[in-house]
């Protein structure tokens, strides 16, 4: 009868157990979404990025709010400036956008992280140019004080940027493990 009993209970813990792991790729899928999927496949396609640093820069920039404005005035999904709106419009010939369209958004933001990976080459230095600009990466870079070699960073002088690097790896990580994707 007690080997019954032990029986039981150790059946109730594993089965307890495995449902709370189960359970925690749900809530953290639900906290790791891949809203607007319909855009970020095409556009992250189209300009050879993988979705989930897509979906990893859309979280951090905006929490997937649409409607989303910073404190600099940057816009949408993907927090674009309109330095970027105006130069991405010229560059990609588009008339006339609507920056809080999710697909106009994404597709801009889409475009210019492809074009910083074309600048730099390496995902830490694309994610702190989308940040805080190429030009600071590039004179941080060629400062001994930051970078020892020109091609890495050792230290991010701008404290939100070298947050933001951190966030969007953390995310990234998250994202590759929950959906199954090689970083």
């Amino acid at each position: 009868m007690a080997k019954k009993k032990i029986f039981f209970v150790l059946a109730i813990i594993i089965i307890l157990f495995t449902s709370l792991l189960i359970e925690k790729d749900i809530i953290n899928k639900i906290l790791y979404p891949r809203k607007y999927s319909e855009y970020v496949e095409i556009y992250s396609e189209e300009f050879e990025l993988d979705e989930n640093l897509v979906y990893s820069v859309i979280k951090v920039e905006s929490k997937f709010r649409k409607d989303a404005v910073s404190h600099k005035g940057a816009k949408g999904l993907m927090q674009i400036s309109d330095i970027t709106r105006e130069w991405a419009k010229e560059e990609m010939n588009l008339g006339s956008i609507d920056i809080f369209d999710p697909e106009t958004n994404i597709k801009i933001g889409c475009w210019y992280l492809n074009k910083l990976y074309k600048e730099f080459g390496r995902l830490d230095l694309v994610v702190a140019a989308y940040n805080g600009g190429s030009g600071n990466v590039n004179k941080w870079l060629n400062d001994y004080s930051y970078s020892k070699d020109g091609k890495s960073l050792d230290s991010i002088p701008f404290e939100e940027t070298s947050m933001y690097v951190k966030k969007i790896t953390k995310n990234y990580k998250m994202y590759n493990k929950l959906y199954s994707k090689e970083g």
